[in-house]
């Protein structure tokens, strides 16, 4: 290496690392989310964009606000958990839930302090929705619309639902949102073997996919592993997306921060090598 070049590489400027969070789907599990973030503060880790599919969108959209993990525990707290589970009846409208939304997650997407989209499955077509613009707390019940629970949410003339069917953990949704490092939250990594789940529960998932005007796409989960840069995979296979006790709740936050500690040398070593490329 020539004098010149030594001086020029010495002093060039340093590359600004764009680093995206990408939350996946997973209904109470998202609890997790929360571990994974109260994590990141202590470690001091910090992402410029993210985006989300179903609670991972909700979580994701807090933290694009300027949430902390301690907040949004809180706001779980406030949640009526009587109330919600009034509401959880086939095919309920989510009104309810974009209401209590807007008190914490008020305005439009383009408002938010970062860069954020949520995902969500179109039901005609079962393609993958990314919601960029428009009012955020429509936008989050949309990617959040399970069937057969919940209905489809209406935007732009499309019947919405939730985001799981078409791309889990939306990691190159961060890349589109400016992200060159993604890490990438499954909250779906570890699921019990059908045969555990007893002849009943069996039943009533077929009964369920009956009356599920989408489908999941085969592509739906590995999409996120491809553009990850490094992909966090709590275990939660013992607890299941609607498990809204107190004591599992807080178990699944504690799963989700041991991962994020455990791979937290990962993460840096990986950022790291990213910011000199």
């Amino acid at each position: 290496m020539g004098i010149f070049s030594f001086f020029k590489n010495l002093f060039a400027p340093k590359h600004s690392l764009v680093a995206g969070l990408a939350l996946g789907s997973g209904g109470a599990k998202g609890m997790a989310h929360l571990g994974v973030l109260k994590a990141f503060e202590e470690e001091g880790l910090s992402f410029s964009v993210a985006a989300g599919a179903s609670i991972g969108s909700i979580v994701a959209a807090l933290y694009a606000k300027g949430y902390t993990s301690r907040d949004m525990a809180g706001i779980v707290e406030s949640l009526n958990r009587k109330e919600f589970a009034k509401n959880l009846r086939p095919f309920s409208d989510l009104a309810f839930a974009e209401e209590f939304l807007s008190d914490y997650l008020d305005g439009d997407i383009e408002q938010l302090p970062k860069p954020f989209a949520a995902v969500a499955t179109d039901g005609e077509t079962n393609e993958s929705v990314v919601l960029r613009t428009g009012n955020l707390a429509r936008a989050l019940t949309a990617s959040a619309a399970i069937p057969p629970f919940f209905r489809g949410v209406e935007i732009g003339g499309r019947k919405l639902y939730d985001g799981a069917f078409s791309n889990a953990v939306p990691s190159e949704i961060c890349r589109e949102l400016g992200a060159d490092f993604v890490v990438g939250v499954d909250l779906s990594a570890f699921l019990r073997q059908e045969e555990e789940q007893g002849r009943i529960r069996r039943l009533l998932g077929n009964a369920v996919s009956a009356m599920t005007p989408v489908r999941y796409r085969e592509d739906c989960r590995t999409r996120g592993y491809e553009h990850a840069d490094v992909m966090l995979r709590p275990d939660l296979r013992e607890y299941d997306a609607t498990d809204v006790s107190p004591a599992a709740m807080e178990s699944m936050m504690e799963i989700g921060y041991r991962e994020a500690k455990s791979r937290i040398g990962e993460i840096k070593a990986a950022m790291k090598a990213k910011s000199h490329e």
